[in-house]
């Protein structure tokens, strides 16, 4: 009897919906270019098999997993981790080409090599390169071992051969699998190799770290559900030319999200910068109008950020709106706010803004300092440098209250500042706050404008 051939489908990468035939829009969920083929013996491969689950149990009744983490003895790695790397998660670090993910990930594993069997597989380098960068960077551990393979079946033969407990795989996707006929890199490969080390890591009790590539939009490259699929992922932050990166975890089963770890890339490597708020800070006793400080608050990190501003009569009939670190449609809604709520006239201006450093501001609270700066540029009146702003700005011109007040406080009062910009709901003045500095509460964009303009004086 003939077998038959296996019959080819295709598969979108965003909805997972299932063609007979590739087409350039996805019926389903209407994304283009993003139906990528497979087999449907290879579906059915990663669908069925046996069960290894034991049915429904009673919640209550099941006794939970000890609270046991790898520590990487890289203190801002575990931070944003939730305290270390917990055994059998999935950890999927992503970034730009040469921000330092790689590194990162070799120095880690290098340090876990000391107290556990690791392993870092990669796809991209051969071993003597890999032993050229270990040197690089000055590792003096002895227990790291390291396999080049880019295959995936390779690399769970090497689980079932090798009691391991954390591995890096660099990078997810260069992995290939027998199962697929398509290239590396594709959909259909990296959601399959994805799955099989996923399956692994909980089957087996071992950590992985995969490392993964973005795309020129800043996303990781492959299916969305490679996201979903991990238990952690991690995005690294900066420009690549900068000398500070940020690791900041944008999902986290065992953590918070949001939460910012800071390292410096150095001759050796990537080094622990434990006072981010001195860095991001420009140090310069010479006051210049268009800057503020902006007391950020990213999970448990309270942190200082200088927040420029450049307002400029423009020459052209459509003025220019720039904004590097921060969104550009909420830079728009600040402008509207000010025009309307506040007599601040920007329509016919260039606008220019930048959160120096590098940084990328996520959170709302950064409209009031990112409003001072605003204005301070416009009117050309100086901000003393010993003031600092938080505190989110609504449409109908009113400064609404922020999370964590009294951290941010103590982090500004802690670095020498004088005078803190806040909204007038969060009642830091009767507090704790109170008493370390010096409190301007603010209810409305309009005594922002007041403040900054010295139309009046600060309470």
């Amino acid at each position: 009897m003939v077998k038959s051939r296996p019959e080819t489908v295709y598969v979108c990468s965003n909805c997972s919906a299932k063609s007979h035939k590739w087409v350039g829009q996805c019926a389903t969920c209407g994304s283009w270019n993003s139906l990528d083929r497979t087999s449907s013996t290879a579906l059915a491969s990663t669908r069925g098999g046996q069960r290894d689950t034991q049915g429904p149990r009673v919640l209550s009744e099941i006794e939970a997993a000890d609270d046991k983490r790898y520590q990487t003895g890289l203190t801002e790695l575990d931070r944003v981790l939730g305290g270390g790397i917990v055994p059998g998660s999935v950890v999927l670090l992503g970034g730009e080409p040469g921000i330092g993910k790689s590194t990162l990930a070799l120095q880690a594993l290098a340090m876990l090599s000391a107290a556990h069997r690791t392993l870092y597989v990669s796809a991209e380098e051969s071993l003597e390169q890999l032993a050229m960068r270990y040197q690089r960077l000055g590792l003096d551990v002895q227990g790291l071992q390291a396999l080049s393979e880019g295959q995936l079946e390779h690399i769970v033969e090497e689980l079932g051969r090798t009691d391991y407990r954390i591995l890096v795989v660099d990078s997810i996707q260069t992995l290939s699998t027998h199962a697929l006929d398509s290239s590396p890199g594709s959909v259909g490969q990296v959601r399959e190799c994805a799955e099989r080390l996923v399956t692994a890591a909980k089957r087996l009790g071992i950590a992985f770290i995969l490392i993964g590539h973005v795309t020129k939009e800043g996303a990781l490259a492959g299916p969305k559900t490679l996201e979903h699929l991990v238990d952690t992922v991690l995005y690294f932050e900066g420009d690549a030319t900068s000398r500070y990166r940020l690791v900041r975890a944008w999902k986290n089963r065992f953590g918070a999200v949001n939460e910012v770890g800071v390292f410096a890339m150095t001759k050796s490597g990537l080094k622990e910068v434990k006072n981010p708020s001195a860095i991001f800070l420009s140090g310069t006793k010479t006051l210049s109008a268009g800057t503020a400080i902006f007391a950020s608050q990213d999970a448990s990190r309270p942190m200082l950020i200088e927040v420029q501003a450049l307002v400029d009569q423009s020459s052209l009939g459509n003025p220019r709106r720039l904004s590097v670190g921060y969104e550009g449609h909420r830079l728009n809604m600040l402008l509207a706010i000010l025009h309307r709520h506040a007599g601040v006239n920007l329509l016919d201006q260039d606008v220019f803004v930048n959160v120096a450093g590098g940084l990328r501001v996520v959170e709302t609270a950064a409209d009031l300092a990112v409003a001072a700066a605003l204005i301070s540029s416009f009117t050309d009146r100086p901000i003393d440098r010993k003031n600092v702003f938080f505190g989110e700005l609504g449409l109908s011109g009113e400064i609404r209250p922020v999370p964590r007040g009294e951290e941010r406080a103590a982090e500004s009062a802690k670095l020498g500042f004088k005078q803190l910009f806040a909204p007038a709901a969060n009642k830091l003045g009767s507090g704790r706050a109170g008493k370390l500095l010096k409190v301007a509460s603010l209810d409305t964009a309009a005594d922002l404008c007041a403040a900054i303009s010295g139309q009046k004086g600060t309470p």
